[in-house]
């Protein structure tokens, strides 16, 4: 960056990082703009799209280094996958010497996006507002440790009206095998890859707006991986203890049958029903960790039951698994409940804290978006929003690995890489404060 100084340690460290993530792009003449996005990435700034990035990386050359950079995530044919898999390899090095792989975390984010022509733009809901809005959503598989985690997998969800859209299709390059897609199958195959890449296996977390799909469920357990997941309180399961009634015996001839049956008097319930009818004496205080002020607890409660979802078209009942219940002190009704196929012999206290752990993310995604400019790219192609996204996974791997060498509080914007002063004048476009000109 036209320094004459000798690098730091720091700097030396993430140009070696740099060097294994550019192999993976391929191409030689990707590798210099690729770690200089990755540095724009991490250097102060509020705005981490193309053009004030370059002002801040050259801020003599700032068209050509702008240029340089949009050609690298806007049309380059690098992979997504291969770069993120060296990221993986990297930053789970890092990772683990703190301890083991916990959880594979499934999630998805919502980025705010005006009008409606960049791919995947549509009103729906986004979490980032809480509400329906104008937005993208993708869809991430990450890797925690008890200390630490990592998105290692991420993809834009394409909505219905997308799916079919060919002129929007073709205007913003999204592939042609691309079609529509469910969050939790984007989600399972994910987790697929994930295992045919060898990413060491953990028990898998998700919200409800997956766990309640008993396909996803299903594929999770198809893989051989046990998984703690959120479901709706209107979820049907057998009382613990209770099966379905077994395959009626026909007398003559004819085919036996096989599936298994209900009636008047032994039908499933909710997990909501269930909950309310246990004893009181059935719910116990856990605490799963030490918040910022104060221990995080709640009332829990666990029982054995077996899912019972269209179990009337399957010749044996489903395997029983774990229902953990959330009922907060002083609320009127149970908030949250999981299924889980941890073994049987799992405490109670371990189920908690492993259905809990998905909050290590939210400050993945807090400063992937606050510091890292996760939603900062102002194209509108399929290629560069996971280019882009793709880079800032990088650049925040780095900071997983500088922390997790002996500096908790490495941060974007306050590392030891160094930028040339930006002019004083110096306005890029989209700006807030850019002056419009005749």
């Amino acid at each position: 960056m036209g320094h004459t100084s000798a690098p730091s340690l720091q700097e030396k460290r993430f140009a070696a990082y740099t060097d294994g993530l550019a192999k993976a792009a391929g191409h030689a003449d990707r590798s210099a703009p690729l770690k200089a996005y990755c540095a724009g990435l991490l250097l102060p700034g509020e705005r981490k799209s193309v053009e004030p990035m370059a002002a801040r990386l050259a801020p003599d050359n700032v068209r050509r280094t702008h240029q340089s950079l949009h050609h690298l995530v806007a049309d380059a044919p690098w992979s997504d996958e291969a770069v993120l898999g060296s990221v993986r390899e990297h930053v789970l090095t890092a990772m683990k010497r703190n301890g083991p792989v916990a959880a594979w975390i499934v999630d998805d984010t919502g980025l705010l996006k005006k009008g409606t022509h960049s791919a995947g733009v549509a009103r729906q809901y986004c979490g980032q507002v809480g509400k329906q809005d104008n937005c993208r959503v993708a869809v991430s598989l990450s890797v925690a440790t008890h200390h630490a985690s990592l998105p290692i997998a991420w993809r834009l969800y394409l909505p219905e009206s997308w799916a079919g859209g060919r002129e929007r299709r073709k205007a913003t390059g999204v592939p042609e095998e691309i079609g529509f897609q469910t969050k939790p199958a984007i989600a399972l195959a994910q987790i697929r890859q994930a295992v045919e890449q060898g990413a060491p296996p953990a028990p898998v977390l998700a919200d409800s707006a997956y766990g309640n799909e008993t396909r996803f469920r299903e594929g999770i357990t198809e893989l051989e991986l046990q998984y703690a997941a959120g479901v709706h309180g209107n979820l049907a399961v057998w009382q613990p203890g209770e099966v379905p009634r077994p395959k009626k015996r026909r007398k003559g001839r004819g085919r036996p049958p096989t599936r298994l049956r209900r009636d008047a008097e032994h039908q499933p319930v909710s997990v909501k029903e269930l909950a309310l009818s246990l004893p009181a004496h059935a719910w116990k205080i856990v605490t799963w960790r030490e918040g910022t002020r104060q221990k995080l607890q709640s009332r829990f409660a666990v029982v054995r039951v077996r899912p019972a979802h269209r179990d009337q078209k399957r010749s044996e009942p489903y395997p029983e698994e774990w229902l953990l219940m959330e009922w907060p002190s002083g609320e009127t009704e149970p908030a949250k409940y999981w299924l889980s196929t941890l073994p049987a012999q799992t405490p109670m206290t371990a189920l908690v804290r492993l259905a809990k752990h998905r909050w290590i993310i939210e400050r993945d995604y807090e400063e992937l978006k606050q510091e890292l400019g996760l939603g900062h790219y102002e194209g509108r192609g399929w290629r560069g929003f996971h280019h882009h996204a793709t880079l800032c996974i990088a650049a925040y791997g780095f900071l997983v690995i500088e922390r997790s060498r002996f500096s908790p509080s490495a941060h974007p914007g306050r590392l030891e890489l160094r930028a040339a002063k930006i002019p004083p004048h110096f306005q890029p476009r989209g700006s807030p404060d850019a002056r419009r000109t005749a």
